[in-house]
């Protein structure tokens, strides 16, 4: 028995609660772990609110928050390969078992053992905002020199992209809000304040050629007003917006498997993908961790101490 947090149906906020239940079971293909850390994620609240139906795994409510985590192998479901009880692991919960919880399960071939060196705190913060930076970059495929600019450099992903991109010796151009100059310009971003003025003057002051890349983490009205800043509208990618093609734009194309958890992971210990955490809050306080993902508050990510 232990404690998780969830939902009872869906909604805002005042629907989450802290509930006492077993051990889930792991079934085929899934792995029971011991929750060290979870990561905080925009899908978790987007899942909560029933905007994005069908990552449940066909779970009955309640339902636990959390997508991505850190932990310890307790038990093996059928037909696991590659992974033994004890492990120290990470990954992602893709059959709706949830990660803001004392034990969980997560799906085999979507978890990776955590290499020595690596954190637990740095290696649950991967899943998501680490393999998407890695993913929307490869798509890009820019070469050394060419410039790419980040809309929503402030956020787990935006500030995964930039780092990123800056090892890869791209000119990075992020586009944030105030408050999310610091940790921005820490790694070497040129930034652009979308609350003083016109971004687009702003941004073409930089690179007055256009650029070769653009990811979009924003989406909607933001993602159209910067699109046009592309040199080529398909080397837009956007990593919320599947609307992104009507600009003749693409949208990123994940891979959740193991070795891009691998290689991610490989690519935190080279310094080159470390994650800007900004809160570490305890499963006690998840509500508050989610509520600052929510209302867009936070720079970098936000993970729960669970262990």
């Amino acid at each position: 028995m232990g404690q998780a947090w969830g939902f009872g149906r869906y909604g805002g906020p005042e629907v989450q609660e802290l509930f006492d239940r077993p051990d889930p079971v792991p079934g085929p293909g899934e792995v029971l772990i011991r929750v060290d850390v979870a990561g905080v994620n925009p899908l978790d609240h987007l899942l909560r609110s029933g905007l994005v139906p069908g990552l449940d795994g066909g779970r009955p409510f309640p339902r636990v928050l959390g997508m991505e985590a850190a932990g310890t192998v307790l038990a093996l479901g059928e037909d696991v390969d590659g992974l033994e009880v004890g492990d120290a692991v990470f990954g992602f919960a893709l059959t709706g078992g949830g990660t803001y919880a004392e034990t969980t399960v997560l799906s085999a071939p979507n978890t990776a053992r955590i290499p020595a060196g690596l954190s637990a705190t740095v290696a649950a913060t991967l899943p998501v905002a680490g393999t998407t930076a890695v993913d929307a970059l490869d798509q890009l495929g820019l070469p050394a020199g060419a410039a790419v600019l980040v809309n929503g450099v402030g956020g787990g992903v935006g500030l995964a992209v930039a780092r990123l991109a800056a090892g890869r010796e791209l000119r990075v151009v992020g586009i944030g809000s105030t408050a999310k100059r610091e940790h921005a310009e820490a790694i070497g971003v040129r930034f652009v304040d979308y609350t003083a003025g016109d971004v687009v003057a702003a941004a073409r002051e930089l690179v007055p050629d256009g650029f070769d890349g653009i990811v979009d983490t924003v989406g909607g009205a933001s993602l159209r007003t910067v699109a046009p800043l592309a040199r080529e509208p398909h080397n837009v990618v956007a990593v919320g917006d599947v609307s992104v093609s009507d600009l003749g734009g693409r949208f990123v194309e994940r891979r959740l498997d193991r070795e891009n958890l691998e290689r991610s992971a490989r690519l935190a210990l080279d310094g080159l993908l470390e994650p800007v955490i900004t809160a570490v809050h305890p499963l006690a306080d998840a509500p508050a961790a989610l509520a600052t993902v929510e209302n867009g508050h936070t720079s970098g990510k936000v993970v729960i101490k669970v262990a």
